[in-house]
């Protein structure tokens, strides 16, 4: 496997303070037939959730909103 990306939405943002500002952000697999692009990426990723815990806050995920998700495998390295 090179790389597989899917499409998730947000579904919620939840912001929390407990000494540092955070948000838990969850986001879920993009499914729509009538959507090409969705059915398309339905293939690598038909049902799937993602949770985040995000304190920087230039990195904002907007519920309501799909993004694509890149996954890679990491090549490990001995040293």
């Amino acid at each position: 496997m090179d790389r597989v990306r899917g499409k998730f939405r947000c579904t919620s943002t939840t912001t929390f303070e407990q000494g540092v500002n955070y948000r838990r952000c969850r986001l879920e697999a993009v499914y729509d037939q009538s959507i090409p692009e969705d059915v398309r990426y339905a293939v690598a990723t038909p049902v799937g959730q993602l949770e985040l815990t995000v304190t920087n806050p230039d990195v904002t995920f907007e519920p309501g909103h799909s993004y694509y998700l890149d996954i890679t495998p990491v090549v490990e390295t001995t040293t």
